[in-house]
């Protein structure tokens, strides 16, 4: 492609701000259709952001002669049909995160893009932002010696609209999979993924303390990586306000480096010769550096750093943490 002219199914709230503009702010690269069932709310994104052509029928969009590649920023629970219907359409994929409902239709979209000799590409951005890019150097640089265990903390507070009977989708498993860690968690696993290489086993227990909705609110895990680091993980989301944590703890021979998934806050290296802090802000929009990657592949000029089958092994990681097969 000399230029990659996207399509998005599902112009919802992810798509305002950490991902839609950016498509049409990279070089060789440009929106040019949107698609929610909502044909009026279609209209008025597209209206907003400058986008030529809007639809309520994710076919119609598939198969417009002008997209070349589709991101599909639906709810998990459509990603796999979706997906399908894009490769048999000959166009490459790039899919919101978490990939799928579970590990098995991870797969099924893997086979179906494979078949259709087109690539996959999963929403784990943060492997394209400095922050995380830098955690990735620090230890490849072996300031904290050789690495010893990582720990996941990510701590929250009940949020407010799930003392309603309209509970949002992220708490519905027919629709997003799970609950709040199947949200959350992949994207604190995929850069571990990232980091230290996969993980190739993991087990956990689950339970829901504070039952609010069906899925389980308090996870804990352990995992082993490929290549011997340990680690372990809590997410509790119903903890007290003053209790909130975010964040992932490496420990090396020679010192630690600690640092946020979701929260604005600094790196921390503290070795022998001290502490170091280093705030590197993510972009306004978020997904762009990853964006950008996924273009630059696509016009072969580069590589993007993630794929399918890396996401899809987050997604077995978390299916074997929450014990579903």
């Amino acid at each position: 492609m000399q230029k990659v002219r996207w399509g998005i199914i599902g112009c919802g709230n992810v798509t305002e701000v950490k991902s839609g503009p950016a498509f049409s702010k990279i070089e060789n690269s440009e929106l040019v259709a949107v698609m929610r069932r909502d044909g009026a709310k279609a209209k008025d994104y597209a209206e907003r952001h400058g986008v030529s052509r809007w639809y309520d029928n994710a076919e119609a969009l598939i198969h417009d002669p002008e997209v070349d590649a589709v991101y599909i920023a639906t709810p998990p629970g459509s990603h796999a049909a979706y997906t399908l219907q894009v490769a048999a359409a000959g166009k490459p994929v790039y899919v919101e995160k978490p990939m799928a409902l579970n590990n098995a239709q991870c797969q099924e979209m893997i086979v179906a893009c494979e078949q259709a000799n087109v690539p996959l590409f999963v929403a784990y951005y943060r492997r394209s932002q400095p922050a995380f890019k830098k955690v990735k150097e620090l230890l490849e640089q072996k300031l904290i010696g050789d690495i010893r265990f990582v720990t996941i903390k990510l701590y929250q507070p009940l949020q407010p609209q799930l003392y309603t009977d309209n509970l949002p989708w992220r708490v519905q498993p027919e629709i997003s999979g799970d609950g709040l860690f199947h949200d959350l968690a992949p994207h604190q696993l995929d850069i571990l993924d990232f980091i230290f290489g996969p993980i190739i086993s993991a087990s956990g227990q689950v339970t829901n303390q504070a039952r609010l909705y069906k899925t389980e609110d308090l996870v804990t895990a352990q995992f082993r990586f490929e290549s011997g680091v340990l680690g372990s993980g809590v997410w509790c989301f119903s903890v007290a306000e003053q209790q909130q944590e975010d964040s992932i703890e490496i420990v090396g021979s020679a010192g630690r480096i600690t640092f946020p998934t979701f929260a604005r806050k600094p790196i921390v290296l503290e070795t022998a010769a001290g502490t170091e802090e280093l705030l590197l802000p993510p972009p306004a929009h978020v997904q762009q550096p990853f964006i950008q990657t996924i273009v630059e592949e696509l016009t072969g000029k580069g590589k993007c750093p993630g794929t399918g089958v890396s996401a899809a092994r987050t997604s077995w990681v978390m299916d074997q943490i929450v014990g579903r097969e």
